[in-house]
């Protein structure tokens, strides 16, 4: 015989044990028309009357009664088995997939904090190109770089990113730069992406011809303007640990916002929901604090 829907059974157990479709109705936050309706198809379906009213309550028969306890207990069954699989959610690991270019220039230096950090608890992290599907490739979570518009997945922002001028500080003492126009007659090195014409444009200047060193990879460039090539017009959210250190100086506190920047991503119905939220909270803390150091330093 097939089984009856879910929810007729459920509005049978309710009614039964509230005495009310009305109740009931309250219980689901549905309309008492919608109980009344789904136990109209039940009786249709099984073919016998469930309930009789007496004043104004519903009083279910006693073959109705012995249904809706069965009911109870297959729901307490079933409410079981949902909350051994959510404490397995607690057990597996919290996989993600990580950018590259977050995983090696941000998380990295803070990955022994995040690791004594109660959301960091028992994590698998794989760095990859790739975006992950959160479906056949088995990610709980991914850190992604764009500008937050993916179908499919919950978005949060980590934090907003800026771009700016950097170099070496050899080559900030050799080639002074006071003002954005003194950077039209220093070296420059470049990124495919992200040109110069960015910086030029935004400050009322001519953009020069494109000489020296192009890269399209962000970390490349970096690692170029460090080693004395040339000043790179680089990302805030890369370039946090190479600024304190010393390895890179910024000429020139004007900075160019940008809609693009790193996101948590996550289905929304994950069952890892509580760690995943746990994780976004210590990622956007960390975010604020690295934020306010550098106001500091600046």
């Amino acid at each position: 015989m097939r089984l009856p829907p879910f929810f007729a059974l459920r509005a049978l157990e309710a009614a039964a044990r509230h005495r009310s479709y009305s109740r009931a109705a309250k219980e689901f936050s549905v309309t008492h028309g919608a109980v009344s309706q789904q136990i109209r198809k039940l009786e249709a379906e099984l073919g016998a009357r469930l309930f009789e009213r007496q004043g104004n309550a519903m009083i279910p028969r006693p073959e109705a009664e012995r249904l809706a306890g069965e009911v109870a207990r297959a729901v307490a069954v079933l409410e079981a088995a949902v909350a051994d699989f959510s404490g397995a959610a607690e057990c597996d690991p919290l996989v993600i997939s990580l950018d590259p270019q977050f995983a090696t220039r941000w998380l990295a230096p803070r990955l022994p904090k995040l690791l004594a950090d109660p959301a960091g608890a028992n994590l698998m992290l794989w760095t990859e190109e790739r975006r992950a599907d959160f479906v056949t490739d088995g990610m709980d979570m991914g850190i992604r770089y764009g500008a937050g518009h993916w179908d499919g997945v919950e978005a949060a922002r980590l934090f907003a990113e800026t771009q700016f001028p950097v170099c070496s500080p050899a080559l900030a003492a050799a080639h002074p730069v006071r003002r954005p126009a003194d950077l039209l007659t220093v070296p420059l090195v470049h990124h495919r992406q992200r040109p110069w014409s960015l910086w030029f444009e935004a400050h009322g200047l001519e953009t020069p011809p494109v000489t020296g060193q192009v890269f399209d990879d962000s970390l490349m460039q970096v690692e170029a303007a460090a080693a004395g090539m040339g000043f790179a017009l680089a990302r805030s959210g890369l370039i946090g640990g190479d600024l304190a250190s010393g390895r890179l100086v910024r000429p020139l506190e004007e900075d160019l916002a940008s809609d693009l920047g790193f996101f948590a991503v996550w289905r929304a119905d994950s069952r890892k929901l509580g760690r995943i939220r746990a994780l976004l909270d210590w990622l956007r803390a960390e975010a604020r604090a690295a934020a306010t150091e550098e106001v500091g330093a600046a």
